[in-house]
């Protein structure tokens, strides 16, 4: 696995999260009290990007219709509705991150 380095923690203060583009991959990447969690950007029911969403604890929630995402698994926590009747969403890839000094890496296979 090949570790990238994709921002700095001082660009990223506790309760902010941020889109990273790198190798074609959309990213969000969320700071949770001093904590770094990275995960696909874009939500699998109708491709929502995640950083416009809401955080609540450690989910993410997208703005379109609401699926809500586990922020350090990538795992559904919640479908989403669509005129009362709940999507099908899949489960988002979760990024392994690592801390050199100030510098944020995310491992990519």
């Amino acid at each position: 696995m090949e570790y990238i380095k994709i921002a700095q923690t001082e660009d990223l203060p506790v309760g902010s999260k941020q889109k990273i583009s790198l190798k074609g991959r959309d990213i969000l990447l969320v700071n949770i009290e001093d904590h770094y969690y990275a995960i696909d950007n874009t939500c699998t029911h109708m491709g929502g990007s995640l950083v416009d969403g809401n955080l609540d604890g450690f989910n993410i929630v997208c703005p379109k219709h609401g699926s809500a995402f586990d922020v350090r698994t990538g795992k559904v926590t919640g479908a989403g509705k669509l005129f009362f009747v709940k999507v099908k969403v899949t489960d988002l890839h979760a990024y392994p991150l690592k801390i050199e000094g100030s510098d944020i890496l995310a491992g990519i296979e």
